[in-house]
């Protein structure tokens, strides 16, 4: 979509199962103009059920089944939303998403797969893990198998779900002297797959001593095991629950007709109570032509959910789906070793397992190749200079790596004359105003950024964090915030939306910090920007760069490299767990830091724009010092050294670096390049005395607060020694 085509549509996707993956997959290859689509998911990456066997047995790495929903949400230029999707307004076309505001939607679609918790079974949620959804199941077994000893498991339901992932325990866990048995409450086995198949699965589970309990009415989990209604105890250290197929509870809350509890759905996939929404995968019962849960009809229904889509933002006419009869089931076993089910017969062997994982592979292929974007070339016939400002060509960064170098800032600034009133107390260039009343202070500052990430509500509390920093910086009292936001062209009821999504999000913080959103302006632009004007109440003189002095430790109070994970992001280069990490990261509130800090400190500032190296030359100019800076004592963000290492640099990486002039020793590159990394919400930079930094130190990690000591001040000129 180019920047200025309005968006007039809203679509969203809830859940990243597969045939949604498949979709965003395809739109990105063609996206329909005037469309905003959205993805809401409750973590990052979404697993391939396929491979989840295979990673259970230790063939595969959890790493290998995840698809990354952020990377595929770039790729497809969609807003991701992190966030459990809870219920549908459908008179309102608004999704419930606990921990944020609501979500608007024109035309969704549904694809939150299925559960196989037991809730009616005492103990089960306490003690037990369901096999699905698979996510929190992966989780849940890595951690298992990494501190297991002689480990004994019971699997619930001794269908193909719950025999496939016994083998493949068994396999995972002989070499630690591990037990597996499976639980059935029926009298037999594998009751709905072929005879030849069931009878090459029962000869596994023999010759890898996977124990079998039938006719097993269980009356309760214990934290050490099963208690059957018979009174016998089974041990166990894990519980997996392999038993049925259940919908997520919230569809029931929809008013959708519904089908054993799952959406009922036509031939075009949309729902029959509401033609507005979709669903897809194993959260839907196709009405027209009943299957099993399976992943192949999942997959298949993606062409014909995206044509109906487009049909349905475009004008166009829907199409229907028809499933398969029949499908071909593979079933590993454990083992690199595989059996099929297919018209009764008996077919199993490597070949079976070889041939499996080639069609595993495959689809996952499909989103591991993702290109990332492409940079940006220099128009043809540019000005002198163009091509210079352009680079290496990659997109320009947002949050505080989007503003202007700190030359051009004090250059524009140069002109401007001291102020002229008397309880005005500070001058251009410095971070906030301090304005003398008559029982303290007020400090008064702005910041806004463009935003860096699609999800409106996010950027309301990030925005909001940062415009908070210089207040909480100089230790006052935040008091009311005036907003300053730019909507991108839109239909109106779609930037009445994005408007009330963003206040919300920074509402929150404000009214956690004691303050108030009392007005601002709105505009319209290309993109979305917030930004907040803050002020702030102080009974004595405020905190300022200026009061350092030489043995000053330096507390820092955030890792450093946002500007580098969301350069990454946007060139797809960066896990989407480190992302929403990240994310989680710079939207946490400062305050509890704040007054920590503020009672103690000699000199403050947060660290935004101009990185760490930037900042502190601020105090250090201020108060007439140097500083020692311990080149083991950086803390990085959880992915951005590694990033940093790689090359990737923010946009405004280049004018940052004329500070490292005044830097003196050696450290490694990718060092260096936190050290000048714009920070959007960035820390603290506190100069405390030497006999207050270790109790500041403890009181700061006690609330939650991962502060480190990375230097001190000295006496000198304003440079900096690495050591």
């Amino acid at each position: 979509m180019t920047p200025d085509t309005p968006i007039t549509r809203e679509l969203v996707l809830i859940g990243g199962g597969h045939t949604h993956a498949l979709v965003l997959r395809s739109w990105a290859m063609r996206p329909v103009p005037g469309v905003r689509l959205t993805l809401i998911n409750p973590g990052p990456t979404a697993p391939y059920s396929g491979m989840l066997p295979g990673m259970v047995a230790g063939h595969y790495d959890q790493h290998a089944l995840q698809i990354d929903l952020v990377r595929l949400a770039r790729l497809a230029g969609a807003r991701m939303i992190l966030g459990r999707a809870e219920g549908i307004d459908r008179t309102a076309h608004l999704i419930a998403v606990p921990g944020r505001a609501d979500v608007y939607y024109d035309i969704a679609s549904i694809d939150i797969g299925i559960t196989s918790d037991l809730p009616d079974l005492p103990g089960f949620a306490e003690h037990a893990v369901p096999a699905k959804p698979l996510g929190a199941f992966a989780d849940r077994w890595q951690a298992f198998v990494d501190r297991a000893a002689r480990p004994r498991v019971l699997v619930i339901g001794a269908g193909v779900a719950g025999v496939e992932l016994s083998l493949a325990a068994a396999h995972r866990l002989a070499g630690k002297g591990g037990q597996v048995a499976l639980v059935e409450a029926a009298p037999e086995p594998l009751r709905d797959i072929g005879d030849g198949a069931r009878r090459a699965l029962m000869t596994q589970l023999n010759a890898q001593g996977v124990g079998l309990h039938t006719d097993a009415q269980i009356a309760e989990v214990l934290p050490d095991g099963l208690r059957l209604r018979d009174g016998t105890v089974l041990p166990a250290d894990l519980v997996i629950g392999a038993a049925g197929a259940r919908p997520q509870g919230w569809l029931a809350e929809t008013g959708l007709a519904l089908t054993d509890g799952f959406v009922t759905v036509g031939a075009d996939l949309s729902s029959l109570t509401d033609p507005a929404l979709y669903a897809v995968g194993d959260c839907a019962h196709m009405s027209h032509a009943p299957r099993p849960k399976a992943g192949v009809f999942a997959v298949r229904q993606a062409p014909v959910l995206l044509h109906n889509l487009r049909a349905d933002l475009t004008g166009g006419t829907r199409r229907d789906y028809q499933p398969q009869r029949d499908y071909l089931k593979l079933i590993s076993t454990g083992r690199k070793h595989a059996v099929a089910d297919k018209l009764g017969l008996r077919l199993e062997g490597g070949w079976l397992w070889r041939w499996k994982d080639r069609i595993d592979q495959r689809f996952m292929d499909q989103f591991r190749q993702m290109r990332s974007m492409a940079p940006v070339a220099p128009p043809e016939g540019a000005a002198l200079g163009v091509a210079d400002l352009l680079g290496d060509g990659q997109p320009v960064c947002g949050g505080c790596a989007a503003k202007p170098g700190a030359d051009a800032l004090q250059a524009g600034l140069a002109d401007l004359p001291p102020p002229k009133r008397p309880e005005v107390l500070t001058g251009p260039g410095d971070d906030a105003a301090v304005i003398r009343l008559a029982d303290g202070v007020q400090v008064l500052t702005t910041d806004h950024f463009r935003a860096f990430w699609d999800d409106p509500f996010v950027m309301g509390r990030i925005a909001a964090v940062h415009a908070l920093g210089d207040v909480w910086a100089m230790g006052a009292a935040p008091q009311v915030a005036l907003a300053n936001i730019t909507l991108p062209r839109m239909r109106p009821r779609l930037q009445q939306h994005m408007l009330r999504e963003v206040l919300q999000g920074a509402a929150e913080v404000f009214r956690g910090a004691g303050a108030d959103i009392v007005g601002g302006h709105t505009a319209q632009g290309a993109e979305l920007m917030v930004g907040f004007t803050v002020t702030g109440l102080k009974p004595d003189r405020p905190i300022g760069q200026d009061g350092a002095q030489p043995g000053d430790a330096l507390i820092l109070t955030r890792p450093l490299g946002s500007g580098i994970v969301f350069a990454a992001e946007m060139q797809g280069r960066v896990p989407g767990q480190v992302v929403a990490d990240t994310l989680s990261l710079l939207a946490r509130p400062q305050s509890t830091a704040a007054r920590v800090l503020a009672p103690v400190a000699h000199a403050m500032t947060d660290i935004t724009g101009y990185g760490l190296v930037g900042h502190l030359l601020g105090i250090l100019r201020a108060s007439g010092l140097g500083a020692v800076l311990s080149v083991d004592a950086i803390p990085a963000i959880p992915g951005a050294r590694a990033l940093a290492a790689e090359g990737v640099r923010s946009s405004l990486h280049d004018q940052n670096s004329a500070a490292l002039g005044v830097v003196e020793g050696d450290m490694p590159d990718d060092i260096a390049a936190l050290l000048v990394d714009p920070q959007t919400a960035g820390g603290f930079l506190a100069a405390l005395p030497p006999d207050s930094a270790a109790e500041a130190l403890r009181a700061l990690r006690a609330a939650g607060v991962d502060a480190v000591e990375i230097g001190s001040c000295q006496a000198g000129p304003a440079r900096i020694t690495i050591r």
